[in-house]
């Protein structure tokens, strides 16, 4: 190879064009990203707390109909309920002939300052037929 030749190959490697990377790339995606996996996230989360609170207004409305079921005072059925109940849930008793009915509301409020856009209102409702009259029909 002569001289002149190798010097022709060093200035064209020094004045051709440099190809950039995509690190610029990776960066730009990455931002556009990242918020949006952080608000799915969020709203998972929110998602397994509100069926959280769903469970528990179960829970707290088959506790209160048991309670009632066995004859105990009204009180006593609504602090069963209560007890059982996330925290703030309206609770009510009734009573229907031989069937006692009880009904359990909760708010679950949204995630954040999203809290009164995603609002969503809970309950749950059970049923149980009282022992006496049970007691009373064997006899």
């Amino acid at each position: 190879m002569r001289r002149s030749d190798r010097g022709l190959r060093w200035l064209r490697r020094r004045c051709a064009p440099r190809r950039r990377g995509d690190g610029g790339y990776v960066t730009a995606e990455t931002a556009v990203l990242l918020p949006a996996l952080v608000l799915l996230m969020a709203m998972l989360l929110w998602g397994v707390l509100a069926a959280a609170a769903q469970i528990r207004c179960v829970d707290a409305a088959r506790a209160g109909a048991r309670a009632a079921a066995r004859s105990e005072s009204r009180s006593a059925v609504l602090a069963t309920a209560r007890e059982a109940a996330p925290a703030g849930a309206r609770v009510r008793a009734e009573v229907r002939g031989d069937m006692v009915l009880v009904r359990v509301r909760a708010h679950a409020p949204g995630p954040g300052r999203l809290a009164a856009l995603l609002s969503v209102e809970l309950g749950a409702t059970a049923t149980a037929l009282a022992e006496d009259s049970v007691a009373g029909e064997a006899r």
